[in-house]
């Protein structure tokens, strides 16, 4: 897999990988930047969310329970400290319309097996689901 990631001006970049799609990363004013996207960070915390948000989905469906609603809540602990790296990450997994049990077990397989992003990080992994009716 190669991606590039180019400067735009100031603080601002574009990502872009194999599939052709353009991620805008920037920083905050206080570090020059103009607070016109997401913090390199921040997409590292949502490819996290997406990646096993996809694989919970896709194993629910396959266990043919949907979910009504579904959302992956991200609480990260960073060094305070630079390079301030993530420490420590809980996922909350919250759907509707499906059986705890098969909301944990798509949640584990994702996490102990499935889940690119989270086997790529050094980080401390937690996770918890909450099926609501």
């Amino acid at each position: 897999m190669e991606t590039k990631v180019v400067w735009q001006e100031g603080m601002r970049f574009v990502g872009v990988g194999p599939s052709g799609h353009a991620v805008l990363m920037d920083a905050s004013p206080d570090v020059g930047g103009e607070d016109s996207a997401p913090r390199p960070t921040e997409l590292l915390l949502f490819a996290l969310g997406g990646c096993t948000g996809m694989d919970i989905v896709s194993i629910l469906n396959k266990m043919r329970t949907p979910p009504r609603r579904f959302a992956v809540l991200i609480q990260a602990d960073r060094a305070p400290e630079h390079p301030k790296a993530v420490r420590k990450v809980h996922l909350i997994y919250r759907a509707e319309g499906v059986p705890e049990e098969n909301l944990l077990k798509a949640a584990q397989l994702s996490q102990e097996r499935y889940c690119s992003v989270s086997h790529s990080l050094a980080a401390e992994l937690s996770f918890s689901v909450e099926a609501l009716p």
